[in-house]
């Protein structure tokens, strides 16, 4: 690993240059990068939610909890919101860590500030947008549900029913999505500092690279996408949790 120094930086800094193919590949992919973030917080969101809901309308159709002769098992709800909490952070984290290192090592160190100059660039728009969008949602439910309550205003009424729509929305759009994009974009920029000389001396992009350095690269490259496409992935899985909170849910309703 090499030490940079200043003058190395601002060397290759100089050579930024939208105008390369690579460095504007990199922009495209890093802005690409905050909406696929939201993606997975927001999904990671429901996800929680799903299981929160679940879980107590099983509870809720037991009929001896009703009766009073059993006691409603409220740790169980607790143990989910930690347990998912936990777990859903994996995937976004991952994304986060192994991005720049998959731009790095594939299309070399210009790519990669460019893939970091679109990322903070539409991240940071993205997360006042999110932020604005998801408080104007749900400030709307409370503004009319402070309105006098008839037909079209107030409590019950069908702007009212549209609001709380529009606030299931805007909760993890003001309180989830917008405020993890500050720290996506940091761990980001701290990552690529970090792995800023070894991109220079393993990327592939550059064609001087053989033998032991091109197998470096190769293997830290596959590692990046493993982490990344596993990241995707789970995002999109149903967990164990959620199957089994369904085959309870059912047995409750066959007893019935």
């Amino acid at each position: 690993i090499t030490t940079l120094s200043a003058a190395e930086f601002a060397e290759g800094a100089a050579k930024l240059n939208l105008a390369d193919s690579y460095v504007f590949i990199g922009m495209l992919l890093g802005g690409a990068v905050p909406f696929l973030f939201s993606s997975m917080t927001i999904r990671a969101v429901g996800r929680a939610a799903f299981l929160i809901v679940q879980e107590c309308r099983a509870q809720f159709r037991d009929k001896e909890i009703w009766a009073g002769t059993k006691r409603p098992n409220y740790g169980r709800v607790v143990d989910i919101c930690t347990s998912t909490a936990q777990k859903e952070l994996v995937g976004p984290g991952l994304l986060a860590i192994f991005a720049p290192v998959v731009v790095g090592f594939a299309m070399g160190p210009y790519a990669l500030g460019g893939f970091l100059a679109g990322m903070i660039l539409i991240g940071q728009m993205l997360a006042i947008f999110m932020a604005n969008a998801g408080g104007a949602w749900d400030n709307a439910k409370k503004t009319i549900e402070d309105q006098p309550k008839t037909s079209t205003s107030g409590k019950g009424s069908e702007a009212h029913k549209a609001s709380v729509t529009g606030d299931t929305v805007g909760d993890p759009l003001k309180d989830t999505a917008g405020p993890a994009i500050n720290p996506l974009i940091k761990v980001m920029n701290m990552v690529s500092l970090l792995i800023l000389p070894l991109v220079m001396n393993y990327n592939l992009k550059d064609g001087n690279i053989v033998g032991q350095r091109y197998t470096i690269g190769i293997a830290i490259l596959g590692v990046g996408l493993i982490a990344v496409a596993w990241a995707w992935w789970q995002s999109n899985k149903e967990s164990d949790e959620m199957k089994a909170i369904d085959e309870e849910l059912s047995r409750v309703v066959a007893g019935e």
